[in-house]
């Protein structure tokens, strides 16, 4: 039997954000949806049977560190445990590389790609962060495609909100077209732009 589980909602920076957890640790993080009850119901579709409470301990400080992250701070979520059931092997991998990557930093689908292995290519490393049920905690927002531009993120708002989780951390990588650039093309040429949008809906 899965063990139990809880979620919580909480304010940030970006608009009201989303937990859940269970023994082990962190099952899934939302970012913000148009409204909390729309935030609720989306946690509840995965979630079945969670309920809602006051976060406590190492939760608690998760949810603290996410918080001062989206005002600005940076923060490592490096340490936090999550609960990798019905992750298979390669996402893990994906998100193992891509949680190494700090506050204000970002690599490329093809940079996450060659740190997977040999068995990995920028498409599948797209496609493995648009399974992502973490975001912010696997931050899939500061992988980017090649040239400067954003990519795709399946979480609400898009690339706008990529956009904004970016300029929030004060990300820069080099190149033209920049990467706040509202015409930056966002199709590298390593073909996983718009990789993780075509994946399955995120979180």
């Amino acid at each position: 039997m899965a063990p139990p589980r809880s979620f919580a909602l909480f304010a940030t920076a970006l608009g009201t954000c989303a937990i859940a957890w269970n023994e082990i640790g962190l099952t899934g993080v939302w970012l913000p949806e148009a409204n909390e009850e729309s935030l609720r119901r989306k946690v509840a579709r995965r979630c079945a049977g969670a309920r809602e409470g006051a976060p406590s301990g190492p939760v608690a400080t998760t949810v603290d560190a996410i918080t001062r992250l989206l005002a600005g701070e940076r923060i490592d979520l490096g340490d936090v445990v999550v609960d990798h059931a019905g992750i298979d092997d390669f996402d893990r991998r994906v998100y193992a590389v891509t949680r190494a990557i700090g506050p204000g930093r970002v690599l490329t689908y093809g940079e996450v790609a060659a740190r997977v292995g040999v068995d990995a290519s920028a498409r599948a490393v797209g496609q493995a962060l648009g399974r992502n049920a973490m975001p912010i905690v696997v931050p899939c927002h500061r992988v980017v495609a090649t040239g400067g531009g954003l990519g795709g993120f399946s979480a609400p708002g898009g690339t706008q909100t990529k956009r904004r989780m970016l300029a929030i951390e004060d990300a820069h990588p080099s190149g033209p077209p920049g990467l706040f650039d509202v015409d930056a093309c966002e199709l590298g040429d390593d073909g996983a732009a718009t990789s993780d949008r075509e994946a399955r809906s995120g979180p």
